[in-house]
């Protein structure tokens, strides 16, 4: 059987990277794995998209709408602009962050309010304010890692794997506190 898992965020939030140690993780497994990246405006703060799936044999890279068993999401405006590639029984993984788009800047758009509440009426969904907590932590850099933490407790591999794949994928001077941040949020 394929998982199918989707990572969105913002430009510079750290979701390729999230995106490597998922597929690293999966290609350690065993597993055949497809990884695709959908670049948007990122440099400009805009919506980045990458699909990890694996299984035994997995044919294509993308995930179908309706069909992500785990959505990841590094913003919370970004996960309410991909909750439709949930599967009925999904996993929605959720950074309570605002990062307003540049139409929300410009005064062309209104931020939704309540993102959440709202998605939480039609999905199972986890929340954490990484941020928050990595800076805790002493490095705000490190949140994506801990919505990877909080998003494992989701997924069918071992903690001791996580932090294997995660030393081995982040730069060396960083593995203590990228293992910190996983552990803080997976073991929460």
């Amino acid at each position: 059987m394929t998982k199918n898992i989707m990572i969105v965020g913002v430009g510079g939030q750290g979701t390729l990277l999230t995106s490597r140690i998922l597929g690293n993780l999966a290609v350690h497994g065993g597993f055949d794995v497809k990884l695709s990246e959908v670049h948007g405006m990122a440099q400009r703060g805009g919506s980045v998209v990458t699909f990890v799936r694996y299984g035994e044999k997995v044919a294509e890279p993308i995930v179908e709408e309706g069909q992500a068993d785990v959505l990841i999401a590094f913003e919370k405006l970004e996960a309410l602009r991909y909750a439709h590639f949930l599967k009925k029984d999904g996993v929605l993984i959720v950074n309570d962050q605002r990062i307003e788009p540049i139409t929300v800047v410009t005064g062309a758009a209104v931020y939704p309010e309540q993102i959440i509440e709202n998605l939480e009426k039609e999905h199972t969904v986890y929340k954490i304010n990484a941020m928050e907590e990595a800076k805790k932590l002493g490095n705000a850099k490190v949140f994506n890692i801990m919505v990877l933490g909080l998003a494992a407790r989701h997924m069918d591999f071992s903690k001791e794997a996580w932090l294997r794949v995660i030393e081995k994928t982040v730069p060396p001077k960083t593995v203590e506190i990228n293992q910190k941040a996983f552990l803080h949020s997976y073991e929460a």
